[in-house]
């Protein structure tokens, strides 16, 4: 058993070489620290993560960039209407030897990786996008009878424009499920904006460093599930998961009366590990009801729907979210 001296060195000496790599993340992503944070909490705690923005915004960079850093094996899939289950987790092709026999081989598809960024996965028919949904779950793919095991560590990145945008198709609800966060991109600020045109028109431009191995970015998951959590944080990540499903007595007025349904109880397992990787990435040694409040809206907002009448009257996951945290902890203000 890890004596808790052990414990706390271990985890400062992490939370320092996590600076290093937010900082060479940050070199080339530039001014967005926050998404920058909700990814790598993402990556920390094991999960897959989906970036969702207008094209343009920067998002393909930030995951090619992430590659670098982690020093994972990256992939890319450019998802269109055409884009068959096949394409992604590969196929049997029969070969024919030397000598006139013939045996089927295995040709390993662009899942077979470690960083896998799924490109504007909202373009592919339902049919594509459940491929997958092993994938992301289980870590190991089902082709012609045969399990095959995907890469150590393997994290999904996905990127998607927004459903109102012609030529796409809204991701199942067991698919947005498996992603442990949702993150929106938004446009930069004028002086943001300012930044990226000087560091990106010039005749040189950043580049990511490696911090990370897989190996070091396993163990440091694993760290990440043996930091401690107060009793108050985990009453307060369930009574913020349960306060938002309309047919729990817990529920609170606004989600009874804004949503068809609500999170389940994979919401509060994100809650638990997002909240300490949080944590660990701003410095500190235990989750707090802050990283509760920072986490809520990327982990629930994609675990939550609103129903017709709150549709109709212009209401936002965002602001209903964020309604039910203030009331949930008896704060003024919630998260953004």
């Amino acid at each position: 058993m890890t004596e808790p001296a052990d414990l706390i060195t271990e985890i400062e000496a992490l939370s320092d070489k996590l600076g290093a790599a937010r900082a060479s993340v940050n070199r080339r992503f530039i001014g967005q620290e926050r998404v920058v944070e909700l990814v790598l909490a993402a990556m920390l705690s094991g999960g897959h993560a989906l970036l969702v923005g207008l094209p343009g915004l920067g998002k393909t960079m930030l995951v090619d960039t992430l590659s670098t850093v982690m020093g994972l094996k990256g992939s890319r899939i450019q998802f269109t209407p055409d884009l068959m289950p096949a394409d992604i987790l590969g196929s049997e092709v029969l070969e024919t030897a030397a000598d006139g026999s013939r045996a089927f081989r295995f040709l390993e598809g662009p899942v077979f990786c470690q960083l896998l960024m799924a490109d504007e996965i909202n373009r592919a028919s339902p049919r594509t996008q459940s491929a997958l949904l092993q994938a992301m779950q289980e870590k190991e793919v089902t082709v012609a009878g045969v399990h095959r095991a995907l890469g150590r560590p393997f994290h999904v990145l996905a990127t998607q424009n927004p459903i109102e945008q012609e030529g796409t198709y809204p991701l199942p609800e067991a698919q947005l499920d498996r992603f442990l966060v949702q993150i929106d991109v938004d446009y930069p600020t004028r002086e943001t904006e300012r930044d990226i045109l000087l560091a990106t028109t010039g005749a040189e431009s950043a580049e990511a460093l490696q911090v990370f191995t897989p190996e070091e970015l396993i163990a440091a998951q694993a760290l990440v599930r043996r930091m401690p959590v107060g009793e108050a944080v985990v009453e307060l990540i369930l009574d913020l998961v349960r306060a938002c499903r309309p047919a729990e007595p817990e529920a609170k007025a606004i989600a009874r009366e804004a949503l068809a349904w609500g999170p389940g109880p994979r919401a509060a397992q994100a809650l638990m590990l997002t909240v300490r990787a949080r944590a660990l990435l701003n410095g500190r040694l235990a989750p707090g009801v802050e990283d509760v409040l920072a986490m809520a809206r990327p982990v629930l907002s994609h675990r939550m729907a609103l129903n017709f009448a709150a549709r109709a009257r212009g209401e936002t996951l965002a602001a209903v979210i964020a309604r039910v945290s203030a009331e949930v902890t008896g704060l003024t203000e919630a998260a953004e």
